[in-house]
């Protein structure tokens, strides 16, 4: 006779299973400790330590009382199913270093000379560090650690601190040194045996090709995990490779199911601008590299009524006019932190947007309810040059423009998941819906092509309340 667990009203029990046995149901109907459930036709008992051992002594020589399923964890199944990987991945990501201490780098003007300014949450050992450091300088008067701003100094700065703290860049900091960058960027991975470095050639050439630093940094950490996925080989047979060896590490990163189209995309983009470009290896035939198919999927998009909640969860002037920024212009986040505060233009009712995505230049709508609150907001903060800047000076953060909107969205209590850039989604579907022209919605989003703006075309419920569903006329 087996025992199983049952729930019952918040309550557990315990269900008794046995092949039919007359005896053993004669036993049970003289039995105290059982009753028969009419509900789950079978006989049932409270969980107890005492009730479980008086079973055992009622049903002695006549049956065996198994208790093997009672305590059993649950069997969870995944609400989204599971995937069979083709077992470990060249394409991982690299392995991180333990979290250190950071060093954040800012620019600062002393005595006539600009220098980089070294800030920390107070640590003893970085302190002790930094003083012992042959690079750094404390200034007595803003009461700091700086640095030179030439690059020697910071490779210094970086020898010094190492497996002490991580050196960080202020969004104000711009390093053109890419031998610096480089160093900055793979601090943070564990360099074990093997370990492969970005040949310098690939950053530079990116760079003298004006990629913007986002899209460098992206194609230095991809390259990266292509070379140490194979590490095993060596730079000089990674050199040499096939297409069909490339082919089969991104058809790994596919089957693996965890990355996206457009992760894998960049990759392979990543990996051929190394060959093509810095390589020379023209004869490779990377034009034939299989690429995964990009699914049609719908950006989410918030209602008017969702909107107003996000935008009325904040009491705070400064974050409320960035949320409102990214509905009423349909600015990207990064161009909210790039607008300077001459870019408000006010005698026109524009936003002008410099060096958005693809280094482009574009106007869009300037809100008059935004406009009240950007003058409330510039006489109570009193920016400088940016018209958004962090607590300490400089160009706010991403990150923090993040954190704001996620913290507005949790008191506004939505259920979708959500980020920034679905308010920029919002404003072009709801301009859609009010009959503006696609062409003008084109300009005001900056899309090079009306095929990336046609999309919000399958979002938009414009004239579908007109259309009557053929189960309502049944």
């Amino acid at each position: 006779m087996y025992l199983n667990l049952l729930e019952h009203g918040g309550k557990q029990f315990i269900r008794l299973w046995y092949k039919p046995d007359h005896r053993i149901t004669k036993l049970l109907k003289t039995s105290k400790v059982a009753k028969y459930s009419k509900t789950y036709k079978c006989f049932v008992m409270h969980k107890a330590p005492e009730s479980i051992e008086l079973l055992h002594l009622h049903f002695q020589g006549v049956a065996l009382v198994d208790t093997r399923y009672l305590n059993r964890p649950k069997r969870l199944r995944p609400a989204l199913g599971a995937v069979i990987t083709s077992g470990s991945l060249q394409s991982e990501p690299l392995a991180k270093l333990p979290e250190l201490p950071v060093i954040r780098l800012h620019p600062l003007e002393h005595g006539g000379k600009t220098f980089i300014q070294l800030s920390f949450p107070y640590n003893e050992l970085v302190y002790r560090t930094l003083k012992c450091s042959s690079c750094c300088l404390w200034l007595q008067e803003p009461k700091c650690f700086a640095v030179a701003t030439d690059a020697v100094s910071l490779y210094q700065l970086l020898d010094d601190v190492q497996g002490t703290a991580q050196v960080w860049l202020a969004g104000t900091m711009k390093v053109n040194d890419m031998a610096v960058m480089r160093r900055l960027w793979e601090q943070t991975y564990r360099k074990d045996a093997g370990y492969l470095t970005c040949p310098l050639p690939y950053l530079e050439k990116l760079f003298l090709l004006n990629y913007s630093l986002t899209t460098i940094r992206t194609y230095h950490s991809l390259l990266l995990r292509f070379f140490n996925g194979h590490k095993k080989d060596g730079l000089d047979r990674i050199n040499v490779f096939t297409v069909e060896e490339i082919n089969s590490y991104h058809r790994q990163m596919v089957q693996a199911g965890t990355y996206s189209y457009s992760f894998v995309n960049q990759s392979i983009n990543a990996v051929k601008f190394y060959f093509h470009r810095v390589l020379g290896k023209h004869t490779l035939n990377l034009s034939q590299v299989e690429r995964p198919e990009k699914a049609d999927r719908l950006p989410i998009v918030l209602s008017r009524q969702e909107v107003q909640k996000i935008l009325l969860a904040t009491d705070n002037l400064k974050h409320r006019c960035i949320l409102q920024l990214l509905y009423a212009g349909g600015l990207r986040i990064g161009e909210v932190i790039g607008l300077k505060i001459s870019d408000v233009q006010s005698d026109r009712n524009l936003l002008l947007i410099r060096g958005g995505k693809g280094k482009k230049d574009r106007t869009t709508l300037l809100s008059q309810k935004l406009l009240e609150n950007l003058r409330a907001y510039y006489r109570e903060y009193r920016p400088k040059v940016w018209l958004f800047e962090g607590q300490y000076g400089g160009q706010y953060t991403t990150d923090s423009i993040r954190n704001v909107f996620r913290a507005c969205v949790e008191k506004a209590g939505l259920q979708k998941k959500v980020t920034p850039h679905s308010l920029r989604h919002s404003f072009a579907t709801h301009l859609l819906e009010q009959g503006t022209n696609l062409r003008y919605i084109q300009s005001l989003l900056g899309h090079k092509s009306s095929k990336t703006t046609e999309i919000y075309t399958h979002i938009t419920s414009h004239g579908l309340e007109s259309i009557i569903s053929p189960l309502d006329n049944l």
